[in-house]
Order: structure tokens, then sequence, then C-alpha cells
């Protein structure tokens, strides 16, 4: 890892993450993201927005699935 792809955290608690991170995965301000612990370390994953979610269960059949009222 070279001393661009690092980052320090601020008084604040923020970390500016860097570029060479930020644009191949087309990141922007302002979007969300969830931290994920793993071990020693943290899993950062963007949220994704409900547009990106559209057709996600395309094809699924919702008949014959069990609901509320034919529980015992």
């Amino acid at each position: 890892m070279s001393s661009k792809d690092t980052a320090k955290l601020s008084a604040k608690f923020q970390i500016c993450i860097p570029k060479a991170v930020r644009t191949p995965r087309q990141w922007r301000a302002g979007q969300e993201f969830a931290f994920i612990p793993k071990g020693e370390g943290v899993l950062l994953v963007p949220v994704p927005e409900r547009a990106d979610l559209a057709g996600l269960a395309k094809g699924a059949r919702p008949d014959g699935y069990r609901d509320r009222t034919d529980r015992v």
C-alpha cells in the first residue's frame, strides 16, 4: 500500500477517502455507507439507493409462500 492510499483520522473523527480508492468505485459526496466490523478491521460498503434496487427480484413468484394467516 502506498502512502497515497492511506488516511489519518482527524480530531473530529473524520477520514478523507483517497481519490485512488473513490474514483474507480464512482463514490460521490453525500453518499451513505455502512461500516461492518470484520475481525480487527472494518468493511466499508455503500448503501444502495432505492432506484438501484429496482428489478432486483424480477421473476420472483410470490404465490405459494406462507403468510401470517396460515401459521399455527
